[in-house]
C-alpha cells in the first residue's frame, strides 16, 4: 500500500494547533515543547523535572475532573504533593472505564484505542488527545535518536497499516508521522485490512538491494514473524544493504505460538540480512505519548544480550511494589509506573501491570504480572470505579 492511500478519520489526524495563548496552560505547553525539542538524548535536571511534573499535576488536578476526584480519594492534592513520586498514578485499565482528559473528550483532535477486545468493543481503552503537538514532538525526538542517528532520510517499509486504514491505532499514527518526517518518497505501507503484502515487500527489498539503498523496516514483533514465515514458504530471502535497520515493537507471544526475542532476531538476520546491532525494539502504550527504546541503530545489543529500554528525559519510569504501590530501590523487580509529561492533557502518571526493574542503565521489561501479583493496581482501580459511581 502506497502513501497515497493515507486517509483520515472523522477526527483530524493532524490535530489542532496548541491551545489559545490566553489559556493559562499555554505557557506550560510551550515550556514542555522546549524540553522535548532539546532531544531524547538531552539531559533534564532533577529540579526542572520536578517543577514541571508538579505543575502538570496541578493542571490535571484542575482540568481533569475524574482525575481530580480520584486524587482526592487517594489523599493527594497540589497542596499535599511535594515530589513527583507522590503524584497519584492511574491504572492503565482506567482508560477502559473513563474519559481521562483535561476538558471535553468531544474536543479531542484524535483518539487512540487499545487493541485488546476482551469484554467487547466498549472495553477497549481510549486515550483522547486534545492536541497532537506534544505527541508528535515526543515520538519524533525518540525515533530520530534511536532509529535515525546517522541519517536524515531513508526508504521505509512498514508492516504496520497506514493511518487511514487504522485511524484509532497509535502505532499507525506514529509510523505514518515518522515516514512523513524521515521517509523518502518511495516509502510504502505493506500492511492493510486485507493482510500483509509479502510479495510487494520482497519486490521493494530486491529493488533497494540492487540499488544499494538502505531500508528501514518497521512492524510489530509478530508482523515480522508472519512476514518471515511467508518468505520461508516462498523460499524467498533478501539481503538488504549494510546500514538497513529494523524497528520492532510489542511482545513475543502470538495467537498460534510463542517466539523468543533471540529467535526472532536470528530469523530477521537470516531472512533480511539485518544483524541484531541494527534491530531496535520500541516500547510504547496507547495510554502513553512517549516511547522507550532498547539501543540505537548500529549499536543495539546482540541477540543474546539483555535489552534495556531507555526513556527520554521527560519520561520517568519506576518499579513499585505490587501490593503497596510504593517505589522500590534500583534493581528490584516490581510493576512499572510511568510519569509521561507528554500526556499533559490526559493523565501523566500511569500505573501498569508490567513487571520490570529500573537501574541506572534504563528499564528492563520482564513481561506481564499475573492478577495475583497486582493487588495494588486492583485497589487503585476499585477507587476509580467508586469515583465514577459517585459521579453518575
Amino acid at each position: 500500500m502506497s502513501r497515497s492511500s493515507w486517509g483520515s478519520s472523522s477526527r483530524s489526524m493532524e490535530g489542532r494547533e496548541p491551545l489559545s495563548a490566553d489559556r493559562p496552560e499555554e505557557s506550560l505547553h510551550k515550556r514542555l515543547l522546549t524540553i522535548i525539542d532539546r532531544g531524547a538524548g538531552a539531559s533534564l535536571g532533577a529540579d526542572e523535572f520536578e517543577q514541571t511534573a508538579l505543575e502538570i499535576f496541578a493542571l490535571q488536578f484542575e482540568m481533569n475532573p475524574i482525575y481530580r476526584a480520584y486524587s482526592v480519594a487517594r489523599g493527594a492534592t497540589p497542596a499535599t504533593v511535594s515530589k513527583s513520586l507522590e503524584i497519584p498514578a492511574v491504572p492503565t485499565d482506567a482508560f477502559k472505564s473513563a474519559a481521562l482528559v483535561c476538558g471535553d473528550e468531544r474536543d479531542a483532535a484524535v483518539l487512540f484505542k487499545t487493541s485488546g477486545t476482551t469484554g467487547g468493543e466498549e472495553r477497549r481503552g481510549t486515550h483522547y488527545l486534545l492536541t497532537t503537538n506534544l505527541y508528535k514532538a515526543a515520538l519524533r525526538a525518540g525515533f530520530r535518536l534511536h532509529l535515525m542517528p546517522d541519517r536524515e532520510k531513508m526508504r521505509f517499509a512498514s508492516l504496520v497499516p497506514a493511518p487511514g486504514d487504522a485511524p484509532e491505532s497509535s502505532l499507525s499514527f506514529m509510523i505514518g508521522d515518522v515516514i512523513e518526517q524521515f521517509g523518502t518518497p518511495d516509502s510504502v505501507f505493506f500492511a492493510s485490512p486485507a493482510g500483509l503484502d509479502t510479495r510487494g515487500f520482497l519486490k521493494a527489498s530486491e529493488k533497494a538491494a540492487a540499488a544499494d539503498e538502505t531500508m528501514i523496516v518497521t512492524g510489530t514483533s509478530f508482523a515480522f514473524v508472519h512476514l518471515i514465515d511467508e518468505m520461508t514458504e516462498m523460499k524467498a530471502w533478501v539481503s538488504l544493504p549494510a546500514g538497513s535497520r529494523v524497528m520492532d515493537t510489542g511482545g513475543f507471544k502470538g495467537k498460534t505460538r510463542d517466539v523468543q526475542r533471540g529467535e526472532l532476531y536470528r530469523m530477521i538476520e537470516e531472512s533480511l540480512g539485518i544483524g541484531p546491532e541494527y534491530i531496535v525494539n520500541e516500547f510504547g502504550m496507547t495510554e502513553m505519548s512517549s516511547q522507550l527504546y532498547a539501543g540505537s541503530a548500529g549499536s543495539a545489543p546482540g541477540a543474546g544480550e539483555p535489552r534495556v529500554h531507555t526513556p527520554p528525559p521527560w519520561l520517568s519510569t519506576n518499579a513499585v511494589d505490587p501490593e503497596t504501590l510504593q517505589p522500590l530501590p534500583d534493581g528490584a523487580v516490581g510493576i512499572l509506573r510511568h510519569l509521561d509529561m507528554a500526556n499533559m492533557y490526559s493523565v501523566m502518571a500511569l500505573q501498569t501491570a508490567d513487571l520490570g526493574r529500573v537501574t541506572a542503565d534504563g528499564v528492563e521489561i520482564l513481561g506481564r504480572a499475573s492478577g495475583a501479583e497486582t493487588r495494588g493496581c486492583s485497589v487503585a482501580m476499585d477507587e476509580l470505579l467508586q469515583v465514577l459511581r459517585r459521579r453518575s
